[in-house]
């Protein structure tokens, strides 16, 4: 079974982005394997500010290539964007169908509010951060309020020396597993 992987840089006092979605903030570690992380997903899922942002970036708003996007969004038209699908209806069903297909993990990419709504669904199988050693005051947060809660177990650690960076990756303790 494809897992729901929210892998995300955050500063130190918990923001995902600045006040106005700034990532300028975020270092990139040359010990850090891009390749071998964004080898572990073909879907990215992201919601429509952060679909917004990628847009106003020039990015295309298509995502990585070689990996599916699909924005979840109740406000975008998917004949307007047909370089992604857009879900407004039925996430839960279509993310779980999603996860029982074949293929590699889902990335859920940015966006505390998305963050905060799958994972009271129950959708989110492992919550990955790359604290990056800033303090920004304000910003997105890593979860939107009011967040679900959750339990979480570390699977994973790892510091980066060059840059401070520390990486944590905790898989989310399902209701009624030990």
């Amino acid at each position: 079974m494809r897992r729901l992987c929210y892998s995300v840089a955050m500063s130190l006092d918990g923001f995902i982005a600045g006040p106005k979605g700034e990532a300028d903030w975020i270092v990139m570690d040359p010990e850090i394997d891009f390749a071998a992380l964004f080898g572990r997903f073909d879907t990215m899922v992201i919601g429509r500010k952060t679909y917004d942002a990628a847009l106003g970036q020039g990015g295309g708003g298509c995502g990585m290539p070689g990996m599916k996007t699909l924005v979840v969004s109740k406000t975008l038209a998917a004949k307007d964007h047909p370089k992604v699908t857009i879900v407004g209806d039925d996430v839960k069903g279509v993310l779980k169908k999603l996860k029982a297909a074949p293929g590699k993990d889902l990335w859920l990419m940015g966006g505390g509010g998305l963050f905060a709504s799958l994972l009271g669904m129950g959708l989110v199988d492992s919550v990955e951060t790359a604290i990056v050693p800033v303090v920004l005051g304000a910003g997105i947060p890593l979860i939107a309020p009011p967040g679900a809660h959750a339990k979480l177990r570390l699977a994973n650690q790892r510091t980066y020396k060059k840059s401070g960076i520390v990486s944590l990756e905790y898989e989310v303790v399902k209701r009624g597993h030990p």
